[in-house]
């Protein structure tokens, strides 16, 4: 594996992308048909989530410095043991992929390109993704910097411009059908997107610059960045759409057609269009990289580029015949997925973990 290196800030953006990259499409309104108004409730529990495999994680670089995932589990649990954990563990990307693709590719036919084959628009999202890839990591870091930027600038200017549409009233009551819709919220948002904090675990490594204590300022500012801009979605998508947020998909690009100050200011869909897009983008790349990058180590290969367009033409095929209908996508998404988020990411590294814990401790107890 070539020596790329990536700095601490690059690094966190990374991690943003990573988090909120596709999220900021569909988790409106994906959220707010189940907890309604208190979805933002939701997002704050989910986030703990997030806490818990970030703490595991920045543990396992200072104890592995240098490892990813896959290669701290082979020295934790062996060779043999460790597929019962990177195995279910790739599978994640490997279906997240996919479901990320999918999603914008919907998008794009819905909004912009509704005559063009939505094949057409899988591939070239993921001949853009694995020619990224190819290019390296510090390629990615350097290109996406700039784009996370844009983004977040994208989308704090349509909340702005759409600000004389709001309705405080609309976000009232909080708790309008109890708790459990809120934690059935919770459980979405868990792995919508938080436990794919995980994923980090594989990008580590490429980290450069600063010790353990600035390594986690960055990455629990970025989470807390992350949280607040989704809190920021949500609310505010509520307060202009109401009752209807839950039914409304797409509602950043929604609101955004709203936008009209004084007929000069009007029609800027597209700038939401193409924060979504970007978004999308980039957390496409990074799951191809930590996808590839984990098999490439899993079989043990000395260049991860060599397996990049194969993986990229897998998930292409899977992106097109994964589902029939668009309930079965949702299912996955709002059931299946945070079941495999937990069991497949949450639960690996947090065994890891202990792991590492009882056999730092056995092996003090022997001095």
């Amino acid at each position: 594996m070539n020596p790329e290196k990536i700095g601490l800030v690059q690094l966190a953006l990374l991690f943003q992308i990573s988090l909120v990259g596709s999220a900021i499409i569909n988790a409106p309104q994906s959220l707010v048909a189940v907890a309604k108004n208190a979805t933002w409730i939701s997002i704050l529990l989910a986030s703990s989530i997030a806490v818990l495999g970030l703490v595991c994680i920045l543990y396992l670089n200072r104890q592995y410095p240098g490892l990813t995932f896959m290669e701290y589990t082979q020295e934790a649990i062996g060779k043999w043991f460790s597929l019962l954990v990177t195995i279910p563990f790739l599978s994640v990307p490997l279906i997240l992929l996919p479901n990320i693709v999918l999603d914008i590719g919907s998008f794009f036919k819905v909004t912009m390109m509704k005559e063009t084959p939505l094949f057409l628009i899988n591939f070239i999202f993921f001949l853009l993704a694995a020619l990224t890839v190819r290019a390296g990591i510090e390629v990615m870091a350097r290109m996406f910097s700039f784009l996370v930027i844009w983004m977040y600038i994208s989308v704090i200017v349509i909340l702005v411009l759409v600000s004389p549409l709001y309705h405080p009233e609309y976000l009232l009551p909080v708790l309008p059908y109890g708790f459990q819709p809120v934690l059935h919220g919770a459980y979405m948002a868990s792995s919508f997107p938080f436990t794919d904090v995980v994923l980090l675990s594989m990008i580590l490594p490429f980290t450069v610059g600063g010790d353990g204590k600035k390594l986690g300022k960055q990455l629990y500012g970025s989470l807390m960045i992350v949280v607040i801009t989704l809190i920021m979605v949500t609310v505010c998508s509520i307060m202009v759409l109401g009752p209807i947020t839950g039914n409304v998909k797409y509602s950043v690009f929604q609101l955004a057609r709203l936008i009209s100050l004084q007929e000069i200011i009007e029609r800027v869909e597209m700038l939401s269009g193409i924060a979504l897009i970007v978004g999308s983008y980039m957390k496409a790349t990074i799951i191809l990289f930590v996808l590839v990058l984990g098999i490439s180590q899993l079989l043990k290969l000395k260049e991860y580029r060599n397996i990049v367009f194969p993986l990229a033409f897998i998930t292409l095929l899977l992106s097109t015949t994964m589902y029939q209908r668009r309930g079965e996508f949702l299912e996955i998404v709002s059931v299946i997925r945070p079941l495999m988020g937990v069991s497949f990411s949450i639960a690996p590294i947090l065994l890891i973990t202990l792991v590492t814990l009882f056999k730092r401790k056995a092996a003090r107890g022997h001095e």
